[in-house]
């Protein structure tokens, strides 16, 4: 808490020119960031009935502790970031940010959050607009199957 208070202190002694140049390059960095994990997503990344990651280290014991810790500490850092950015006059894409620090973290009803949040029109929309401007496909909500109408082959 002493070292929040002292950068909060520090912060607040430099010029306005200063603190306004932090502020809008934190808001780059961060959109930045933001976009590059929103074009990294696997397409079927929130689809229903997705299977778990089989990834190297998930098969070593000692490596999947270790990393799930990571993610999760990573998932609670973004997700941290995007409340805060989700705030008035708080600038940056702060509703992606809580989403891809949902999607980082492991919980139980995790994937219902995730397609709560993206039920949420403006969400997805931005989420594919992104994903179109650096030629990625957009990302797939349902499953082919759960998309068909009962009865239909």
């Amino acid at each position: 808490m002493d070292f929040l208070r002292r950068l909060a202190h520090s912060y607040g002694s430099l010029g306005f020119a200063l603190q306004a140049t932090i502020v809008v390059g934190l808001a780059v960095v961060t959109t930045a960031i933001g976009g590059g994990m929103v074009v990294w997503i696997p397409v079927d990344h929130f689809q229903a009935g997705r299977p778990e990651p089989t990834s190297w280290w998930r098969r070593q014991p000692v490596l999947r502790g270790g990393g799930l810790l990571i993610k999760n500490a990573l998932g609670f850092v973004v997700g941290g970031l995007g409340i805060v950015m989700a705030l008035p006059l708080v600038p940056g894409p702060g509703f992606v940010f809580i989403l891809l620090g949902i999607s980082l973290l492991d919980f139980p009803g995790k994937r219902n959050l995730e397609r709560r949040l993206l039920g949420v029109p403006s969400v997805i929309r931005f989420l594919n607009e992104v994903r179109s401007r650096f030629g990625r496909a957009p990302l797939v909500l349902e499953s082919s199957d759960s998309a068909r109408p009962p009865g239909s082959l």
